[in-house]
């Protein structure tokens, strides 16, 4: 069996899905949708697909499923329509900025029974994915803290700052996954800090880029998030899990292994330089997740509910910056 996707939204995310989509076997990308006509056009080139408006898209025959890369506050909506229309959906995070409006969009998902999974892409980063099967297999014993170092290597453009929801929703909702899937438990408490360190025009549009945070299940587990939008050496993205018997982690990936040393030291070659190099593999792997679930007929993870989680998480995290305490999370 071949899906055949629709993917909307051809921007920086909508051209890594297609990349991702190509390198599966069992997926191929018939048509695209974008508001920039010329921004369609050229993945269509590169890839076969047909440029065709959401609407067609939509309840086109020969699209199973849809890609929804779309600026944030068109994911509900089109989560929504793409499930009343029978296809398969594959939407980025988050589902939308408001935790109500999420919980309505979910109840049409439910009720239409469509398969929904959210692009929460570090689950499925192979060296993440081993952490979490040394984990399973008793390897550090009993999980106690995770430790994860999430940092861009520069800020985003001010402009993006104002519809991205700010860093808890935009940028840490990625780390709040990624610690309820280390954890194995969903935390129950947030304490948060963060200040404006990189750039004060983030700060004048009412964001923050730099902040710590401290989650904690209901078992006493501890999850540490250090963010910054500002790495100068590149995309850094490491994770660290204690346990009762040891330790396992996960380092950075750099463009090459090779190692020069000499009279000055020892020279490493940089970090890889953003999500579309370093995540890669990953995005491929999800899309293949997604293919293989609706091929199976499998509930899909990350879920709708996952992706709820995540931003329930995110809102208790904004309560706990502005009012300096820790804050009960309550999904």
């Amino acid at each position: 069996m071949t899906l055949k996707f629709g993917l909307l939204g051809a921007g920086r995310i909508g051209k890594v899905h297609a990349g991702a989509v190509a390198a599966n076997a069992g997926a191929k990308l018939v048509a695209v949708a974008d508001a920039l006509p010329e921004a369609a056009e050229a993945i269509a080139a590169s890839s076969g697909a047909q440029v065709r408006t959401v609407e067609a898209i939509m309840t086109a025959r020969d699209v199973d499923a849809v890609l929804i890369t779309t600026p944030t506050d068109m994911h509900a909506d089109m989560i929504e329509q793409a499930a009343r229309a029978g296809k398969a959906i594959f939407c980025e995070k988050p589902i939308d900025l408001s935790v109500e409006r999420v919980r309505r969009c979910l109840a049409v998902v439910e009720a239409e029974k469509a398969p929904l999974m959210i692009g929460f892409n570090r689950r499925f980063d192979p060296n993440f994915r081993a952490v979490r099967a040394r984990i399973d297999a008793g390897a550090i014993g009993a999980v106690e803290m995770v430790s994860i170092t999430s940092r861009d290597p520069a800020p985003p453009p001010i402009a993006y700052i104002g519809r991205s929801g700010g860093l808890f929703r935009d940028m840490t909702i990625h780390d709040f996954d990624m610690a309820a899937f280390l954890l194995g438990e969903d935390p129950v408490s947030v304490y948060a800090t963060a200040s404006n360190l990189v750039d004060p025009a983030i700060g004048a549009a009412g964001d923050v880029d730099s902040a710590s945070l401290i989650l904690t299940t209901r078992s006493g587990r501890i999850a540490q998030i250090a963010n910054s939008r500002r790495a100068t050496y590149g995309y850094d993205q490491r994770i660290e899990v204690h346990g009762s018997k040891g330790m396992v982690s996960a380092e950075n990936l750099r463009e090459t292994t090779v190692e020069v040393a000499n009279e000055t030291g020892y020279l490493r070659d940089p970090l890889l330089n953003f999500f579309m190099t370093r995540y890669t593999q990953a995005y491929a792997a999800e899309i293949a997740a997604f293919i293989e679930a609706v091929a199976a007929g499998r509930p899909m993870r990350p879920s709708g509910e996952d992706g709820l989680k995540a931003l329930v998480m995110a809102e208790a995290a904004l309560k706990s910056l502005k009012e300096g305490r820790a804050v009960e999370i309550v999904y």
